[in-house]
């Protein structure tokens, strides 16, 4: 299996996700926006994984590649490619799919529970009753057309989706590592202003091995859930 990976910032990577496909012995290739805009044909991609980033999906007038990528993540999901977007990623997926994107009333920036809200029929990925995740928004989005909603929270109603038998969309981290939470601080500190879903700075990097090992272990889950999917 090819997994492509659309990124758009050098501190937002794939994290637990890289160990997960090599170990796995999938090919990885990469569209790092930062650098080129250059996608590849949707037919040389499996499986499509779309990155976190700083900047709004509806931001096209500053980035125009995103509207390219949007029109890239369509034909993805026309072509029945499992397709799992992360933070922005989720909200690209949203926004290609018709949903409005717009901010959140609050900001939520550290580690907060999400509660599950799966149907019981077993026709999308079961996430825990209840888990802390790691969290960096600002924005949220409107339920895509057929969506399904996973998972919300306190703070933010829509965290989670499912699009069919093979699109996800998370606003939260399941792949954060120690080094990447330490890249988010250090390029996106600015974001940190008290308030009841944003936590300090000393908050966000106490956190302990347990965390992510709670974290890794879901995103393995969804990442062995949406490869059996692909078609190939």
């Amino acid at each position: 299996m090819n997994a492509h990976f659309l990124q758009h910032v050098p501190f937002e990577g794939l994290g637990s996700i890289e160990p997960w496909l090599r170990m796995n012995g999938h090919a990885i290739s990469s569209t790092k926006f930062f650098n080129s805009a250059k996608l590849p044909n949707i037919d040389e991609v499996d499986f499509l994984i779309v990155m976190g980033g700083p900047m709004s999906a509806n931001d096209e007038d500053l980035f125009p590649w995103l509207t390219q990528e949007k029109q890239f993540i369509r034909n993805a999901i026309k072509k029945e490619k499992p397709v799992m977007g992360i933070c922005l990623g989720a909200q690209l997926i949203a926004s290609a799919m018709g949903a409005n994107v717009y901010q959140n009333p609050v900001k939520e920036i550290g580690w907060f529970p999400i509660e599950a809200m799966s149907p019981s029929d077993g026709s999308t990925f079961s996430l825990p009753l209840s888990m802390d995740v790691f969290h960096w928004h600002g924005e949220t989005f409107d339920l895509p057309p057929g969506a399904t909603l996973l998972a919300g929270s306190q703070g933010c109603k829509n965290q989670a989706f499912q699009i069919g038998r093979s699109i996800i969309g998370l606003q939260f981290h399941l792949e954060i590592t120690p080094e990447s939470v330490k890249g988010l601080v250090s390029n996106c500190r600015n974001e940190l202003v008290s308030s009841r879903y944003v936590q300090t700075e000393e908050q966000i990097l106490a956190a302990g091995s347990h965390h992510f090992k709670g974290i890794h272990t879901q995103m393995d889950k969804i990442l062995s859930y949406l490869s059996s999917k692909t078609s190939g």
